[in-house]
């Protein structure tokens, strides 16, 4: 792109690549730095290449584009530094990182450094080629979501580097059957108890975990084993700091002047100002940088709600409406579409998922139906009605069956994710097995049933580690999970069901086949409040089908009648109760036979064995 060009873009708000312009970029030279601060009257670099003196290297203004640029000799890579900005109204001095940074000495220093060009020699080449024509919608999507800090540390409490990582978690996600991968924030950030949602490096790695170019290894060395990888991404929000982009050059520059617009009074954190032509430039390129330098296989886009509301969290006169008097943020929602436009356009088979909690309409619809043009939405009614549903005592659901039940009537209205997300375990909520009800043999039977329930729901899943093999504590940023737990025989009963589970999941097409089509499912019966018991049919593309049957009681349920679609032989593919899961062991050994005779509306009927807390999958013995 010529230089003319890519100014222009950048201040209409559509140079989506705006980092090949800003930053700090090498060449024969020296290192050229740019950075947009159009209330500057001065702006120079300092840094440890001119003993952090302003009056050294001043940049140079680029017409009227509120570019300031220069070439700096001694800067090299590895060199920090910083912008000092005088604002031309107030004459104050601020110091400020880069916001286009490709790299930060690591905490509590905040400087940016000049990053040498990346040597990484991709060997992903077949994964993008075979991504680019992959239908992810009748795939199967499981997602681990990984907090890289404290999935596992070394014994003296120091994190993995992503190489260090990649030894350990790939082939650990593979053998549990996982997809995906799912990074929480892993842009740079000051604070570790953030986990990455205050981001003040929009374009820099963390250097917790190493270097950019060990990230790189890090992604290629998963789509080389067949693991994809998504990046939480935050363009919702950015902290306060006075060293990053809040009022950058004196000016609220990033954000809104008004804190009605402009603050998240729950996050102390500012709102970008989404209208703004180069905010868009800086947020649009931000995602295109983690997606082609980077390889990212998708976004999980954090908190869309609070973007598309005005008054999100807010009480009555503490927000502005919109230029119709009403509570949409449009300047937000154009900008969500055209994210989602570039990305699907750009980078094929690249998804982008939505962290949306409310009910707004078409999220996951292309924005040519009048969608926001998401690949996915988080569905957080279907997670939050589950987990109240399982904290209750068993006998008292009978009378919460609709908990359960509900979530079909809007199931198929978007490409939704089931996530047990990280959300769910901190901030004094307790783990998924801490939530559950009972003595210690009902705690683990009722989680290895809400495992199941995910699994066997239609929607693509989403898993935060640990939950997985029944971490007891709530997580904690600072310490890795309790991994030895997983030898206790409860616990390593839970972390196979969790693997086999998603094996069933990924290698049967009635589980993932049809996962966003009302067709895919079918209930065969939902209304047996009395005794808690749910049974339906997961239907595949090909005519597949399986029958679930789950019992949400400690009362087993002996000679259970269903009806199905066909006679003949069934067998049991799956059971919860299982001995080899840490059950009772209760369940239906051997070849089931399905007999003619019309039951619940169907042409043949079989007679099941339903365990305590249990599930059991039956799958014709012919398939």
């Amino acid at each position: 792109m010529q230089h003319a060009d890519a100014l222009y873009l950048f201040n209409a708000g559509r140079n989506h690549a705006a980092y090949q312009l800003l930053g700090a970029h090498l060449g024969a030279e020296g290192t050229t730095f740019r950075v947009w601060a159009p209330n500057a009257g001065r702006v120079s670099v300092v840094g440890d290449f001119n003993g952090w003196h302003g009056e050294v290297h001043a940049l140079q203004p680029l017409g009227e584009s509120g570019i300031w640029s220069g070439t700096i000799a001694e800067a090299v890579p590895g060199s920090l530094y910083r912008f000092e900005i005088i604002n031309r109204h107030t004459g104050d001095k601020l110091i400020k990182t880069d916001p286009y940074a490709r790299g930060f000495e690591h905490r509590p220093g905040s400087a940016a450094y000049v990053v040498a060009p990346s040597t990484h020699v991709w060997g992903d080449g077949q994964w993008l080629a075979e991504r680019a024509t992959w239908d992810w919608q009748r795939a199967p999507v499981n997602v681990y979501e990984v907090h890289a800090g404290s999935w596992m540390r070394h014994p003296d409490g120091k994190p993995y580097l992503w190489r260090e990582l990649a030894e350990r978690l790939i082939p650990y996600a593979l053998a549990q059957g996982y997809t995906h991968l799912e990074l929480l924030p892993i842009t740079e950030h000051p604070l570790d108890e953030s986990w990455g949602y205050q981001t003040t490096g929009y374009f820099a790695p963390t250097s917790r975990y190493g270097s950019p170019d060990d990230l790189r290894a890090f992604i290629d060395a998963c789509h080389q084993a067949g693991l994809g990888v998504l990046l939480d991404w935050v363009p919702g929000h950015f902290p306060q700091d006075d060293w990053a982009l809040a009022r950058f050059d004196g000016t609220a520059l990033y954000e809104h002047e008004d804190p009605r617009l402009g603050l998240h009074a729950d996050w102390g954190t500012h709102i970008f100002n989404y209208g703004r032509h180069e905010v868009r430039s800086f947020l649009m390129s931000s995602a295109h940088w983690w997606l082609s330098e980077f390889h990212f296989d998708g976004l999980r886009v954090d908190a869309v709600a609070s973007m598309l509301y005005l008054d999100y969290s807010r009480k009555a006169g503490e927000w502005l409406p919109n230029k119709h008097g009403g509570r949409e943020n449009l300047e937000a929602i154009d900008f969500l579409k055209e994210l989602n436009a570039m990305v699907h356009a750009e980078f094929p088979g690249a998804l982008t998922i939505a962290e949306e909690s409310t009910a707004w309409p078409l999220v996951s619809r292309p924005t040519y139906l009048g969608g926001l043009g998401f690949s996915m939405k988080w569905n957080m009614g279907w997670m939050n009605d589950s987990l109240r549903y399982f904290a209750r005592d068993p006998i008292h659901r009978r009378w919460h069956h609709d908990e359960l039940t509900f979530g079909q009537v809007y199931a198929y209205s978007e490409n939704y994710v089931l996530p047990f997300s990280h959300d769910e375990v901190v901030h004094g909520k307790g783990s998924l097995l801490g939530k559950m009800p009972g003595d210690d043999w009902q705690r683990f039977a009722n989680l290895r049933l809400l495992l199941a329930w995910q699994m066997l729901t239609p929607g693509k899943k989403l898993m935060f580690m640990g939950s997985e093999f029944g971490q007891q504590r709530e997580w904690s940023e600072a310490r890795e999970l309790d991994w030895a737990l997983a030898d206790n025989l409860p616990n390593a009963g839970a972390h196979r069901l969790s693997g086999d589970l998603n094996r069933l999941y990924r290698d049967l097409p009635a589980l993932h086949s049809q996962d966003f089509e009302a067709m895919g499912f079918e209930w065969i019966d939902c209304h047996d409040a009395e005794h808690s018991v749910l049974a339906w049919l997961r239907w595949g593309r090909d005519g597949s089908f399986v029958v679930v049957a789950a019992n949400f009681t400690p009362q087993p349920q002996h000679g259970y009648r269903l009806g199905v679609p066909v006679a003949g032989e069934f067998v049991e593919v799956l059971n919860t109760d299982s001995a080899f899961y840490g059950g009772s062991n209760l369940g239906n050994g051997g070849v089931l036979s399905a007999v003619p005779g019309e039951w619940m509306r169907r042409p043949a009927n079989i007679e099941v064995t339903m365990p305590p807390l249990g599930v059991v999958v039956l799958q014709r013995a012919a398939d």
